[in-house]
C-alpha cells in the first residue's frame, strides 16, 4: 500500500477524524530521564539504587509498543555518553523507534540527560521526588530541530506531548506547537498531558509562574484534540475556575465535569478530556478510578482498591491504555476502562513503564480478580 493510500484511510470517531493505518500509530515528543530509585529506603540512608528510564511522553510510547503492540516513536534529545547509552538501550528494548537530536557531553558540566531521584515511601511515609535537570539536553531543543515532514511522511495516527516538557525552557513550547501542527497535517489526533509542575514554572518565570504556564499551555491547547489532566491541572495549567482542589473529594467527578463546559467553550477544538481519580489512604493503599468527557458525553470508570508497589507512571499508564482503546475503535466506556485497568496494573510493577499484556489489561477492565492464574 502506498503512503498516500494510507493517509486516505480515515474514519470519524469520537468527533475526531482518525487514520485507520499509518507508518506510525503513535509518536510523542518530550524529555527522556533516568530515575534513581532506592526502593523503600529514604535517600539520605540509601546505599544502592535501581535505574528506571522514564519521561511522561516516552512512558506512553513504551507502554503502547510493549503492551499493546503499536508502532510507536519518541522524538527527544540524546547525549552521547554512558548515561545516554543506558537510556537508549531501554528505549530500544521497549520497541520504540527513536528520533534523536544529539548532543555531545563536554566531560564536565553537560549537556546532561535529566535525573529524577525518588524513593518509594512506605505506608504512612510518603514518597519523596526531586530532580537534577541541570543543563538538560532536552531543554536545549528548539523548533526546527526535527524534520517533521520526514518523520510523518508515512502518516501518524496519534501525536502526544506534555506539560513538563513545555516547562523546561523558553524554546520547548514552540517546538511542541510546531510538531503538533505538522502532526495534524499528517492526519494525527493530537493530545497533551497538562501535568502542571509548580517547581519547573518557577524556574522559567519566578515572578508569575502560573500566569506564564497558562499563557504557554493555552497556546498549546489550541492545537489539541485531546487533553489529559485533572481539575487542578485545568485550573493552574489553563486558568479555569473550579472547586478548591484541596478540599474536594479526590474521587468526586463532579469537580472535573463541572469545568468541561467552560473548557470546550474556550477551546472548541477539544473533543476529549480524561483523567484519573485517586484517593491516597497511605503510600501503598489507594482508591482508584478514572473519568472522561468524550464528544459531549461523560463516562466514569469503576472504583478499585490498589495495593501500590510503585505509583510513578500510573497516570501515563492510564493515558496509554485509554489512547489504545480509542485508536482501536473501542466504545468510549471500554476505552476508559482499558486506561483505568492498565494504570492500575502499572502501579504493581517496579519502574515507570509497563510489564502488562493485553489479555491481563482486558481481564481486569472486564472485572477480573487477582486470583492465581494456573
Amino acid at each position: 500500500m502506498s503512503k498516500r493510500a494510507k493517509l486516505d484511510k480515515k474514519v470519524t470517531q469520537y468527533g475526531m477524524e482518525m487514520l485507520t493505518d499509518a507508518e506510525l500509530d503513535f509518536c510523542s515528543l518530550g524529555a527522556l530521564v533516568h530515575r534513581l530509585d532506592p526502593g523503600i529506603i529514604p535517600w539520605r540512608k540509601a546505599s544502592h539504587v535501581d535505574i528506571h528510564v522514564s519521561g511522561g511522553e516516552f512512558n506512553c510510547s513504551a507502554n503502547l509498543a510493549d503492551c499493546f503492540g503499536l508502532k510507536t516513536a519518541i522524538c527527544t534529545a540524546m547525549v552521547d555518553y554512558p548515561i545516554g547509552n543506558l537510556i537508549n538501550e531501554r528505549v530500544r528494548a521497549m520497541g520504540v523507534k527513536a528520533f534523536y537530536k544529539r548532543f555531545q557531553h563536554n566531560g564536565v558540566n553537560g549537556p546532561n540527560m535529566a535525573t529524577v531521584l525518588s524513593d518509594q515511601g512506605k505506608g504512612v511515609r510518603a514518597p519523596v521526588v526531586f530532580y537534577n535537570r541541570s543543563n538538560e539536553a532536552a531543554a536545549l531543543m528548539k523548533d526546527g530541530d526535527f524534520d517533521w515532514n520526514e518523520i510523518f511522511a508515512g502518516g501518524c495516527r496519534w501525536f502526544h506531548s506534555g506539560g513538563i516538557f513545555s516547562a523546561l525552557s523558553e524554546t520547548t513550547p514552540d517546538l511542541i506547537i510546531g510538531a503538533m501542527k505538522a502532526a495534524k497535517a499528517a492526519g494525527a489526533v493530537v493530545s497533551f498531558d497538562l501535568n502542571y509542575r509548580a517547581k519547573l514554572w518557577k524556574v522559567i518565570c519566578p515572578d508569575a509562574p502560573e500566569e506564564r504556564c497558562q499563557e504557554v499551555m493555552g497556546k498549546i491547547a489550541e492545537c489539541c484534540d485531546v487533553i489529559v489532566g485533572n481539575e487542578e491541572d485545568l485550573q493552574k495549567g489553563l486558568g479555569f475556575r473550579g472547586q478548591d482542589v484541596e478540599k474536594s473529594s479526590k474521587l468526586d467527578p463532579s469537580a472535573f465535569f463541572g469545568m468541561i463546559d467552560e473548557v470546550v467553550k474556550k477551546y472548541p477544538n477539544i473533543k476529549c478530556i480524561a483523567t484519573t481519580l485517586r484517593e491516597v489512604h497511605n503510600t501503598n493503599a489507594h482508591t482508584w478510578s478514572a473519568v472522561a468527557w468524550i464528544n459531549g458525553k461523560t463516562y466514569i470508570a469503576p472504583q478499585c482498591e490498589l495495593s501500590v508497589h510503585d505509583r510513578v507512571g500510573g497516570g501515563d499508564g492510564f493515558a496509554s491504555g485509554f489512547i489504545y482503546g480509542l485508536l482501536d475503535g473501542r466504545e468510549p466506556e471500554e476505552a476508559l476502562r482499558l486506561g483505568w485497568a492498565h494504570g492500575a496494573l502499572l502501579t504493581t510493577y517496579p519502574g515507570d513503564t509497563t510489564m502488562a499484556t493485553i489479555p491481563e489489561v482486558e481481564a481486569f477492565a472486564q472485572g477480573g480478580s487477582a486470583r492465581i492464574q494456573r
